[in-house]
């Protein structure tokens, strides 16, 4: 993970234990200095610091941290432009068919982490979702689930601050009087509390309210 944030790519939350790349036949030795934990992968690098490929860490971060937190980093990478075609190419014939479900799904124009994260955990309700959509007087929104229910993920700090909560109260505002329906969602809530966030957003979709 330290290899992906070095990289500049989006990853999830983690423990404090580092993660070592000893190369395919590397030897680790007994030390009770620290919690960390070896990865054997074949490969060279060129980096300065010893750094394995963009793909070569995604593949690390599929087998150590799973599924979803293999997702939002790829789509990260893909956003930054740092997976290229042959890369997603060394990827697929290198990971399972999941993994490979999960390539496929991806894009290259998620905006951030939460946003992937989000959608990756809504797939699984078939939902009508669309991304990055441009309504009349509000401006870009995250996401536009049906006709009219807005959802948005404010991971950036500077969200908290009194100038940018009053610029979301005015799009929201905006976004109402077009007839639109907003929820808004942090960091917190999407990554440690995610039930109340699908629930939320259930409510609406049950009720209809997604709909003209």
């Amino acid at each position: 993970m330290t290899a992906a944030r070095h990289e500049g790519l989006w990853v999830l939350e983690t423990d404090a234990a580092p993660h070592v790349w000893l190369g395919a036949h590397g030897r680790s030795y007994p030390h009770a200095a620290c919690r960390c934990v070896a990865h054997w992968d074949d490969g060279t690098t060129t980096d300065a610091f010893g750094l394995p490929s963009v793909p070569r860490i995604l593949r690390q971060i599929l087998l150590c941290r799973g599924l979803e937190d293999f997702f939002v980093t790829l789509e990260s990478a893909r956003r930054l432009g740092k997976l290229k075609a042959t890369g997603l190419s060394w990827l697929r014939a290198r990971v399972g068919p999941a993994a490979r479900e999960a390539i496929e799904y991806s894009r290259d124009d998620a905006d951030s982490g939460l946003e992937s994260l989000l959608r990756w955990r809504l797939r699984a309700r078939r939902l009508p979702v669309r991304t990055q959509v441009r309504l009349v007087s509000v401006g870009r929104v995250d996401f536009l689930i049906g006709d009219r229910l807005i959802v948005e993920v404010d991971g950036a700090p500077n969200h908290d601050d009194e100038s940018h909560r009053h610029k979301d109260l005015v799009r929201d505002a905006n976004a109402a009087s077009w007839g639109f329906v907003t929820l808004r969602f942090d960091y917190s809530l999407v990554v440690h509390d995610w039930p109340t966030v699908e629930m939320a957003i259930l409510a609406y979709i049950d009720r209809g309210i997604h709909l003209v």
